[in-house]
């Protein structure tokens, strides 16, 4: 009810203020554009990260299957109720990187009977622009096993950004706020934009409607480069995005990254994508989103040079780490977590154990 009140209230101030897509309305009340912050080329050890180990646990899994999707899951779904919507990136026509849709068909039949799978539409031409595509796409991809709710199928509506510089409301898909609980499944990839693409970029990005959010997060009005924001600015705006969803689930969201199949480029890229190099790893899950991207980095990171090279040099070349310190900076997570085995009894390890004895990726395996 409440989260219902807030939203009709941001409405009515928004009718009032003369609500449109322009995105100047979301700098900041002295009109002066924010200053982006630093350092997302620069990644910070584990030991040289201020305060000391929170509460904030990541579970990891080297079974990469569906039981070890599943078993990923189970460990953090205890505040998952209501309606539940289910956000995965599902992907271009026949691209081969997504998260199985069998792992997902298996977890849902599970452990999520009622829910529903959640997308929005794409801001770039191509498989997933319009409703009518997307939903051919879907079919194509094996996604027709569950519900797919596409949010901006029918309208938009804004939710608040708590504490952002960039914004203070983001446009999602109208159809967002139908739900109680957030499951977000990733898959843990690199990215054009982003340098990497965990469960921060699949909310922000993936929350975000496909004409007015989007546009927000990626475009300066009136230039003709649709994505001319990049670094540490689309890091922030993208992060800000993300924001303004999880608060709305409060502690009704969880989190899951798939380490498998990872290009440097994101699924959208589909058949396009760049090989894969990076060897598979396993699958992580945890109800803190911060600390859950941040261990999926320190593994990248504590990998040999010759395993992780294209993915630092993607991640780095983008600034991409910059979401890290601004989830940090805007109090959505922890970046000092705890590591849990559970292939072996729940143990305490580190990235470093996580990433140890990695076979060479093979497509297919």
């Amino acid at each position: 009810m409440k989260r219902t009140i807030l939203i009709n209230v941001m409405a009515l101030i928004l009718c009032a203020c003369g609500n449109n897509a322009n995105q100047n309305e979301n700098l900041d009340t002295m009109n002066q554009k924010p200053v982006p912050g630093t350092g997302g080329d620069n990644y910070v050890p584990y030991e040289e990260r201020d305060g000391v180990d929170s509460a904030a646990i990541v579970y990891f899994t080297r079974d990469l299957s569906a039981n070890g999707l599943i078993k990923a899951y189970e460990q953090v779904n205890g505040k998952i109720e209501g309606k539940v919507a289910v956000k995965l990136h599902t992907g271009e026509k026949n691209g081969p990187n997504i998260i199985p849709s069998s792992w997902v068909k298996a977890l849902m039949k599970k452990d999520l009977k009622d829910g529903t799978i959640i997308e929005t539409n794409t801001y770039y031409e191509g498989d997933r622009y319009t409703t009518a595509l997307h939903r051919e796409t879907l079919k194509v991809n094996g996604w027709t096993f569950a519900p797919v709710d596409i949010l901006d199928e029918e309208d938009t509506v804004t939710l608040p950004v708590m504490g952002g510089k960039w914004f203070t409301r983001m446009s999602m898909g109208s159809h967002l706020t139908n739900y109680n609980s957030l499951v977000t499944l990733t898959h843990f990839k690199g990215h054009t934009q982003g340098g990497f693409g965990g469960s921060n970029k699949n909310i922000g990005i993936g929350c975000a409607d496909g004409r007015v959010g989007k546009a927000w997060i990626h475009t300066t009005p009136g230039q003709p480069d649709q994505w001319d924001i990049a670094t540490e600015e689309f890091m922030e705006r993208m992060t800000e995005s993300t924001k303004a969803t999880i608060d709305y689930f409060g502690e009704h969201v969880c989190y899951v990254n798939v380490m498998r199949n990872m290009s440097v480029s994101c699924d959208c890229e589909g058949l396009a994508a760049e090989p894969v190099v990076t060897p598979n790893v396993g699958i992580l899950s945890s109800t803190d989103l911060l600390a859950i991207d941040q261990a999926c980095i320190d593994i990248i990171y504590a990998m040999t040079a010759k395993e992780n090279h294209d993915m630092v040099e993607r991640i780095e070349s983008r600034h991409g780490l910059r979401q890290l310190s601004y989830m940090k900076e805007l109090g959505m997570g922890h970046d000092r977590y705890i590591l849990i085995d559970l292939d072996n009894g729940g143990k305490r390890i580190t990235a470093a154990e996580a990433a140890k004895g990695l076979k060479p990726f093979v497509q297919g395996k």
